[in-house]
């Protein structure tokens, strides 16, 4: 990544992490997914239960493998025999891991849902929330948040899970009222009740969508 990206990152970063905190929720910087993945673990006690909702740069920076692996009780909600049951585990877990949509340079966390699985379990339940969230998701304020979560992440998201939204076939939101709109939920999250119960860990890379 060229220089410069890397100091802007880093500054951007130090911003939104001040928002964050100033927001009842701790921020962090990685400089690279392995040391991304070294300070998630450290929010995550071994023997902890451990969960996730959909978000792909928990895996992107090697978590998942590292949970399965280690000394961890982790639910992985695509291997259960009862999927469903699976995701209402995660309401009593110790830890819930996730991405986010997008996030203001001011630490406003902006999420999209079609389930609400995972929109439910980042705003209540799960005793800690680790997000893992790449740069690119960095955006100057809710509507500019918004606007990304619609129309960069739900678009790609639709078309990973192979649904027939319109967003699928044009790469746009178009508001849609479709059966299979993954846009049902909306959380935006400006403050964290109890304090430091959410953890962001902000990346230098792009993960996710």
């Amino acid at each position: 990544m060229d220089a410069n990206i890397v100091k802007r990152n880093e500054l951007l970063a130090q911003t939104v992490i001040k928002g964050l905190q100033s927001r009842n929720m701790s921020g962090y910087y990685a400089a690279s997914k392995e040391e991304a993945l070294q300070i998630a673990l450290s929010l995550i006690p071994e023997g902890s239960t451990a969960t996730m909702g959909g978000g792909m740069s928990v895996i992107e920076i090697g978590l998942v493998k590292a949970l399965k692996e280690g000394n961890y009780n982790f639910i992985d909600r695509n291997e259960a025999p009862d999927k469903q049951a699976a995701m209402l585990q995660a309401y009593g877990a110790d830890v819930y891991l996730a991405s986010s949509n997008a996030i203001t340079q001011d630490g406003v966390l902006v999420n999209i849902d079609g389930n609400a699985n995972r929109v439910s379990a980042i705003a209540y339940g799960p005793k800690k929330v680790v997000l893992i969230v790449g740069m690119n998701k960095v955006c100057n304020d809710v509507d500019g948040a918004m606007k990304r979560a619609r129309n960069v992440a739900a678009p790609i998201n639709a078309q990973r899970f192979g649904l027939s939204t319109p967003c699928s076939k044009t790469g746009a939101c178009m508001n849609c009222k479709s059966p299979d709109t993954i846009c049902s939920q909306f959380l935006i999250t400006r403050f964290s009740k109890p304090a430091d119960r959410i953890h962001v860990i902000l990346v230098n890379d792009n993960l996710g969508f």
